[in-house]
């Protein structure tokens, strides 16, 4: 889940650099807020994924990046704004293929949003996709940078926010998006890959989605949450609980956590990954978490309905999973691919020897660009499940 300096770039080099559903000639009328974060009021649009703001930032070498706003819809139903980015290659093109990109865990807080943080450079794993004519849209996710808690590992939230900036990014003038759409994530984005590619066929049905990319995707999540207890990283767990009872406020924060640990929740607001982990890590588990929120029923249905895997999807899949992976244990992607095969599903699993939850992603690209090469050419997708 959390990301090592290159993914920190990747991140920050898409988002920093920054759309009705499926036109692709127009673009939002010009606002003028005191800042590009502040939600018009009422929202403009009439459905998820219709452009509500653009602004173009400098250039990045072989694209041109738009920081956008765009409608999208919450777990309860409710109208929303998210933000993110688009990044347009260079040269012209029509008919584009569209990437979602989705971003691997930064925090939950506002200040967290990938797109507040532009910088200059580009990352290598982005020019690759730009060099292949394909336009780049990688959301901020809901509540990042916009009003309310971030629904944090909430897979509606992530897999409607991950479609809805596709649509969003036909309508941006100028950047030849059509409908086809590729969608790749790693730890966090690996989810919201997992759930946008589950609701796709529905949500954004216009959309002819051709592969899912999910690396080191968290599923299992108790079991995850067990992993983490008592470990540098179970912060992770905070972040989770304030983030899935920010969907579903039935989920009571009290019921799974003790007075010290609600106590100490306010720093997920106000802090990004490595401030949560900070203040989380030297604390003792049973100092703050006082139930195992499996065992707790309406904290048990939360988790159940964020858990990917339980459905056949309509495109092919790949997953990517480290070996040495000490965030997300493998044997979680392991069980993953294993229920997704029983299902039918067309899915490959990669492993690597001996690479962490980050060091994994850069060795492992040639391996996602090729498996996205042959979805765009057309080519039979493989399967790595047993013979059935």
């Amino acid at each position: 889940m959390r990301r090592s300096r290159g993914i920190v770039a990747l991140v920050v080099a898409l988002l920093a650099s920054a759309c009705s559903s499926s036109g692709t000639t127009h673009a939002a009328k010009p606002t003028a807020p005191a800042d590009f974060y502040d939600v018009p009021s009422p929202l403009p649009g009439s459905t998820h994924g219709d452009l509500i703001r653009s602004e173009r930032l400098p250039d990045l070498a072989g694209g041109h990046a738009y920081r956008v706003m765009y409608r999208s819809t919450s777990v309860s139903g409710k109208a929303i704004a998210v933000t993110g980015l688009v990044v347009v290659p260079a040269t012209a093109g029509t008919d584009r293929v569209v990437v979602s990109w989705a971003h691997g865990t930064t925090g939950i807080a506002d200040p967290c949003a990938p797109s507040k943080n532009p910088a200059a450079a580009v990352d290598p794993l982005l020019s690759q996709l730009l060099s292949r004519g394909w336009v780049v849209a990688a959301t901020d996710y809901e509540g990042l940078g916009t009003p309310g808690r971030h629904p944090y590992l909430v897979g509606v939230s992530e897999g409607r926010g991950t479609l809805d900036i596709v649509r969003a990014a036909r309508q941006l003038r100028g950047t030849g998006a059509g409908t086809r759409a590729l969608l790749w994530g790693h730890s966090q984005g690996g989810h919201a890959a997992l759930f946008a590619a589950q609701l796709a066929p529905t949500w954004t049905p216009e959309l002819h989605v051709l592969g899912a990319v999910a690396g080191a995707p968290p599923s299992e999540l108790p079991a995850i949450a067990a992993a983490l207890k008592g470990g540098a990283f179970q912060g992770y767990i905070a972040m989770a609980a304030a983030g899935i009872n920010a969907a579903y406020p039935d989920a009571k924060l009290a019921d799974v956590l003790t007075p010290k640990g609600l106590a100490l929740l306010d720093v997920v607001d106000r802090a990004c990954t490595d401030g949560v982990f900070q203040a989380f890590g030297g604390v003792p588990y049973d100092d703050f978490v006082k139930a195992d929120p499996s065992s707790v029923p309406a904290w048990k249905a939360a988790l159940d309905r964020s858990d990917p895997g339980h459905e056949k999807l309509a495109m092919p899949l790949l997953i990517i999973h480290g070996e040495a992976d000490e965030q997300i244990p493998p044997v979680a992607s392991l069980l993953l691919f294993q229920r997704l095969c029983t299902l039918g599903q067309t899915v490959v699993r990669r492993t690597y020897p001996g690479l962490t939850h980050t060091s994994v992603v850069r060795p492992s690209f040639p391996d996602v660009v090729h498996w996205m090469d042959d979805r765009v050419a057309g080519a039979p997708a493989p399967t790595t499940c047993p013979t059935r």
